[in-house]
């Protein structure tokens, strides 16, 4: 089943600082209509944060999503809402390992085994940190220190 990502891309700021930011509201999985159902949903709800006197809203079914367009008293903000198939995820969780069984092996002959190094051993344990409330150091950690100048 395909994993469907609701993007919304949208106006921030005002004046000179105004300009298109883009965020991924959630992920839908199934076909691409439950996503564009999903977003048209989300898409009439949407309230942004500009124009803070809205007169006039209009929102567009565009081929992959919607586009809202709302006039303010000065100027027009747009919200772009698009569905788009993930196709890969560096944050995503890595699946669990599959489990296949193995055919039964012969046992290994003792005299074959190499045998393996002894685990390494824990680093030395450091002194607890004093710290203030705020979890500031009472002493800086470069303090003490005999390689700097």
């Amino acid at each position: 089943m395909a994993i469907w990502g609701l993007v919304i891309e949208t106006t921030v700021g005002v004046g000179e600082r105004k300009h298109t930011e883009a965020y991924v509201l959630t992920h839908v999985e199934g076909t691409r209509e439950e996503a564009l159902v999903e977003l048209e949903r989300r898409a009439r709800r949407h309230t942004p944060e500009h124009p803070r006197s809205p007169k006039r809203r209009r929102l567009f079914r565009e081929r992959d999503g919607f586009l809202l367009v709302i006039d303010g008293a000065w100027q027009s903000f747009s919200t772009r809402f698009t569905v788009a198939e993930l196709l890969d995820d560096s944050a995503a969780p890595a699946p669990p390992p599959t489990t296949e069984v193995a055919p039964p092996e012969a046992e290994p002959d003792p005299a074959d085994t190499v045998p393996s190094p002894p685990p390494p051993s824990p680093p030395p344990s450091t002194p607890p940190v004093e710290r203030d409330a705020d979890g500031v150091p009472v002493r800086p950690a470069w303090w003490g220190r005999t390689d700097l100048p």
